[in-house]
């Protein structure tokens, strides 16, 4: 046996040893292994490849770059399957309600797969927005040796010589509805946003929750930025494996690196790149399965104090590979670090710590660049993911402020009780500027599975709506999504929260700058309401969503289902 690895390590040797242990090993002889592999790590690769989306759709070679580092540095690599939605292609469908759903199939698997085949540790590849958060709570239950792969991110596409993504398309059907872009136009964007494989190229959600994950020291440095299609990230997958071998050899698990502090540099550099609102939904997940303390509250805390210091989409100019180009994550993490923004003495899956890693990489952005903006002159003097709360929302809601001359609103309530309609409603200019849009029961019970609302969202913004409508939901949003808008507000409609409440008509206030979001109904009006109102009837009985609607907590808790 390998004396260099702890003994309490190699647990899927260790059960295999003895002749009262033979059929274990028999069924190891079955897949090609000899003797003298017993004596090594047994590593697991999780393997979030599909041909379902173009997210995925590039990982087997990631994949088999990972398994050739396990074997180069002397281990057994173990490959197991986890699924993926595509948040893209379910947006504005029933489907979409499976996405969240999908985080916690993720994890299931891969604590299921770890602790069940218990190996020594794991490399979890994945592409699209739930891939990571699913990835890393299921490192982190099981508490293994654990290191994160992102697939990487798309290059843009090209149309009359601007840069094309997803968000592209979404918008541009809001244009044409409203008669500012032709039916030829629209095709051409649908055909050309998505060039081939990677993970969708603005600081959206999978490349928040990959920046997320490089601050917080479980993905190595450089690689979250990285495009799915260039070789580098290949490179990099092959070295994250042999890295996560050394990683089993020191006894460095996922509960070492996602602490606390570590957890506060994620989330300032969340804010500092401008990422998604799902990251707060994400990360309170994450920090119940670290068994971390950390609420909803700690967002508003970490966002006073950080400014947004790159300009990216959806509400900026450029996308994540400009950034890399621009120095990437590391560069940011080392203005932070100098602003005394990050903890520097966090550990990472390399064994050095946060300020070890950075420590040649240069103060300051290269000159010829303006994706990062110096700290003296950012985009805006504080972080633009703010939590909201009031009559409307006592558990909190989520606000994404950037781009806005003004989040503030006073208006009228346009009511919805699903997407399709509210949709249909801005589509058919039904939906005018100073209107307050209420899309409910659309919640972690209530849709169920909190699906997002990309596709309003994005004909708000293509009908020119953006800045004078607000819309708030209990349901998500995208994070290509901007504009006037609030989201995971909680309680969730289903649950009896206020947003059930609301009247077609009602006065209603968004005010970002005081952190408030209002019912303008006076009290006893909304209580003689309450007293009236009855919970609807489960969507589903049977399956997958009857479960998380009867499991799933609050959004304001992570909308997570083992919060017993």
């Amino acid at each position: 046996m390998d004396s260099k690895i702890p003994a309490r390590q190699l647990r899927s040797s260790n059960i295999t040893e003895g002749k009262s242990r033979a059929p274990n090993r028999s069924m190891y002889y079955g897949m090609g292994y000899k003797e003298s592999d017993f004596g090594k790590p047994m590593v697991g690769v999780a393997n979030g490849h599909s041909t379902i989306t173009p997210c995925n759709s590039g990982l087997q070679k990631l994949t088999d770059a990972a398994i050739a580092g396990i074997l180069e540095s002397g281990g057994n690599a173990q490959v197991f399957g986890t699924p993926t939605i595509s948040d893209g292609m379910a947006m504005g469908t029933e489907g979409m309600k499976y996405s969240l759903v999908s985080r916690e199939v993720i994890s299931d698997c891969i604590e299921t797969c770890v602790q069940g085949q218990w190996m020594d540790g794991v490399v979890v590849v994945g592409g699209c927005d739930k891939n990571m958060p699913g990835g890393l709570m299921g490192m982190l239950r099981a508490n293994v040796p654990a290191i994160y792969v992102y697939g990487g991110t798309i290059l843009p596409g090209q149309y009359q010589g601007k840069d094309l993504n997803i968000v592209s398309v979404f918008e541009a059907v809001g244009e044409n509805s409203a008669g500012k872009l032709s039916d030829e136009d629209l095709k051409q964007i649908e055909q050309r946003a998505i060039p081939g494989t990677g993970s969708c190229g603005g600081m959206y959600t999978a490349n928040t929750m990959s920046s997320a994950f490089e601050a917080l020291g479980i993905s190595l440095p450089y690689s979250s930025t990285m495009a799915n299609p260039h070789d580098e990230k290949m490179n990099s997958a092959k070295e994250s494996a042999k890295v996560l071998v050394e990683a089993i050899q020191k006894d460095i698990k996922p509960r070492d690196i996602v602490t606390r502090k570590s957890i506060e540099n994620a989330v300032a550099v969340i804010m500092a790149t401008g990422g998604s609102t799902n990251a707060v939904l994400h990360f309170l997940a994450i920090a119940h399965a670290a068994d971390v303390e950390w609420t909803i509250d700690d967002f508003e805390r970490v966002r006073q104090k950080t400014p947004v210091i790159c300009d990216l989409k959806p509400s900026g100019k450029y996308l994540a590979v400009d950034l890399h180009r621009a120095g990437g994550i590391p560069q940011v993490m080392k203005m932070l670090l100098n602003a005394g923004l990050l903890h520097g003495d966090c550990l990472t899956i390399t064994g050095q710590t946060i300020a070890e890693v950075l420590r040649d990489v240069p103060d300051q952005p290269h000159a010829d660049q303006d994706v990062i903006r110096p700290l003296a002159d950012p985009m805006y003097a504080q972080g633009h993911l703010a939590i909201l709360k009031g009559n409307l929302s006592p558990e909190g809601a989520v606000a994404k402020i950037t781009g806005l001359k003004n989040p503030v609103i006073t208006g009228p309530a346009r009511v919805f009780d699903d997407e399709q309609s509210a949709l249909k409603a801005i589509l058919d200019g039904k939906i005018k500027p100073g209107d307050v849009m209420v899309l409910r029961y659309l919640g972690p019970k209530g849709g169920p599975g909190m699906p997002e609302m990309l596709a309003p969202t994005g004909a708000l913004i293509g009908a020119g709506l953006g800045e004078s409508v607000g819309l708030i939901t209990d349901g998500r949003f995208s994070g290509g999504t901007w504009g006037m808008v609030v989201g995971h507000v909680a309680p969730e409609a289903a649950a009896g929260g206020t947003i059930a409440l609301v009247h077609e008509g009602d006065s209603i206030t968004i005010d970002a700058l005081q952190l408030k979001l209002e019912l303008n109904v006076a009290e006893a009006e909304i209580a003689k309401r309450r007293t009236s109102w009855q919970a609807p009837a489960p969507r589903y009985m049977r399956g997958v969503q009857a479960k998380f609607a009867f499991n799933a907590s609050s959004a304001s808790k992570g909308a997570v289902l083992d919060n017993y």
